[in-house]
């Protein structure tokens, strides 16, 4: 335990801002990946415990794109792109045939494919630890707010996991398809009822989901190290998410995102042997107190 860096820390304008940049680049990275797996919930109602190898996948895409062409902003197409048809491809072929099966059949499916998918990638790109590297456009000096070192980089990480946001929230609220989204979540037998396919709604939500997590994956590429099994401490962080901002509530894996986030970053300076352990008693407090979550809705 270490207060006296921690306080210091909060009285100097630089540290603040450098440790709450860190801290939103964690949290707007575990919040594309939380959003899509708290959208497959709330419509398909299976816990995707593979949803980590989809990040996983988005950064090796995004490596292998940028490495060929030299274009991060292709980079990014291709990671999102990739994972959303991957995933696509996942949940028609396998997971379709385990709705409504028992929790534990789904989770013993996804946990397959999670070692599927590692072994996979070391096939493809190798055991070892890779780097993408920055990319050249964002290879120019920091920037300097109220005296704490923000790199521009972070800036371009944190502005497209808000616009995400911002657009899947506006697409559910406002858009017709996201009104089908939304009643399918509800009610499937209603909306199959009225002549809407649900198999396809299905698909394409978790398209979405493995999306956002390849999106989360190609912004994390540049500033991460990839390897094969990157995608489950982030999976775990994501369920912590979710959990804290209540399962299926969009808002609440934004908020509960940005509070780990925080904790993480800030609690590396005061408690750096329990950094880890202060996230978990994070969740266990919310739970005791709202079981759930911050945002989640009680199952009538």
């Amino acid at each position: 335990m270490d207060l006296d860096a921690l306080t210091g820390c909060l009285a100097s304008s630089a540290c603040l801002v450098t440790q709450t940049t860190s801290g939103l680049i964690i949290g707007m990275l575990l919040f594309l990946v939380a959003v899509g797996l708290t959208l497959i919930f709330g419509v398909l109602k299976v816990v995707n415990f593979s949803h980590g190898a989809f990040y996983m996948f988005g950064a090796y895409f995004a490596m292998t794109a940028y490495q060929i062409s030299g274009s991060f902003a292709l980079a990014m197409l291709c990671g999102a792109a990739g994972t959303a048809v991957l995933g696509l491809i996942f949940e028609r072929v396998f997971m379709s045939r385990v709705y409504g099966a028992d929790v534990l059949m789904q989770l013993l499916v996804c946990y397959a494919f999670v070692l599927i998918f590692d072994d996979v990638v070391r096939m493809v790109w190798g055991p070892e630890f890779k780097s993408m590297g920055m990319p050249a456009a964002f290879q120019v000096a920091p920037l300097f707010i109220a005296g704490g070192v923000v790199p521009p980089y972070y800036l371009l990480l944190i502005g497209v996991a808000l616009a995400a946001a911002v657009v899947l929230g506006l697409g559910l609220a406002r858009t017709r398809i996201g009104k089908v989204i939304r009643a399918a979540a509800h009610n499937p037998g209603m909306v199959s009822a009225l002549g809407i396919n649900t198999g396809l709604i299905y698909g394409g939500v978790f398209a979405l989901g493995g999306m956002l997590a390849g999106l989360a994956g190609a912004l994390a590429a540049p500033v991460r190290s990839l390897t094969p099994g990157m995608g489950f401490s982030v999976l775990i962080e994501s369920f912590i998410v979710t959990v804290i901002g209540g399962m299926g509530s969009i808002l609440g894996a934004l908020i509960g995102a940005l509070l780990i986030g925080l904790i993480r970053s800030f609690g590396s300076l005061g408690f750096p042997l329990f950094t880890e352990g202060l996230m978990y008693l994070f969740m266990v407090i919310v739970l005791v107190s709202r079981p759930t979550g911050l945002f989640g809705k009680e199952v009538a």
